[in-house]
C-alpha cells in the first residue's frame, strides 16, 4: 500500500470519525464536552440550542459527505452522483455556518475566540457560495478551488480535535489552549489547501 493511499484512508476516517461525533451529545449528559463551560442560562437558550445542535448535526453531515467529492474516479465515472453529494455538501455547509457564526458570538475563551470562530465561519460561508457560484457560472477550476477552500474549513472540526488535547497537556490549561485552537484549527488548513490548489487545480 502506498503513502498516498494510507493518507487518503487516513483523511476519509477522520471525516467519516469526526461527522458521526455530535451523535454523542444525544446520547449522554448535556455537561459533555464544551457544553460543561457554558452557563445555565445560555444553555436553556432556545435560539442558541437550536443554532449549535443546527452546527454540530449538519456540520457533521457535511464532513462526511464532503471528502467523498475530492473522489477522481466519482466525478470521471459518476458525474450525477457528484453533483448530488455537492448540493447536499452546500446547503448542509450553508446552514451550519449560519449556525457558527450564531455561536461564535458566545463562544468560551473570551473576544480571541469568539474572534477566531466568527471569521472561521465568514470564511466557510463565503468560499462555499463563491464555489456554488463559480459552478453555476461553468468556473470548473474557481469552484474546484474554493470547494477546497471550503472544505479545508470544515475540516476544522477534525483538526480542532487534535490539537485541544495536544496543547490542552502542553499549556496545562483548556482556556489557554482553546484560545489557540480557535484560529489554529482553521488556519493552516486554508494555508494547506492553498497549496494543493496552486499544485494541481492550476495545472489543470
Amino acid at each position: 500500500m502506498n503513502i498516498k493511499k494510507v493518507a487518503w484512508i487516513i483523511f476519509a476516517m477522520s471525516c467519516i470519525m469526526t461527522g458521526l461525533y455530535p451523535i454523542i451529545y444525544f446520547t449522554i449528559d448535556r455537561k459533555f464536552g464544551l457544553l460543561s463551560s457554558k452557563s445555565p442560562e445560555l444553555l436553556s437558550s432556545l435560539p442558541w440550542n437550536i443554532a449549535f445542535y443546527g452546527h454540530i448535526v449538519l456540520g457533521g453531515l457535511a464532513l462526511l459527505v464532503g471528502w467523498i467529492q475530492f473522489s477522481n474516479k466519482l466525478r470521471q465515472k459518476n458525474i450525477s452522483k457528484h453533483r448530488t453529494i455537492g448540493k447536499v455538501y452546500i446547503y448542509t455547509a450553508l446552514v451550519s455556518g449560519l449556525c457558527g457564526l450564531i455561536i461564535a458570538q458566545s463562544a468560551t475563551g473570551g473576544w480571541n475566540c469568539r474572534i477566531g470562530f466568527t471569521l472561521s465561519a465568514l470564511v466557510w460561508l463565503s468560499t462555499t457560495i463563491i464555489a456554488l457560484m463559480a459552478v453555476k457560472n461553468g468556473n470548473i477550476n474557481k469552484h474546484q478551488r474554493f470547494m477546497l477552500y471550503s472544505y479545508a474549513v470544515c475540516f476544522s472540526a477534525v483538526t480542532l480535535r487534535i490539537w485541544l488535547p495536544l496543547l490542552t497537556m502542553s499549556l496545562g490549561g483548556f482556556i489557554e489552549a482553546y484560545r489557540i485552537v480557535a484560529w489554529l484549527s482553521w488556519v493552516p488548513n486554508l494555508i494547506v489547501a492553498h497549496i494543493i490548489a496552486n499544485k494541481i487545480i492550476s495545472k489543470v
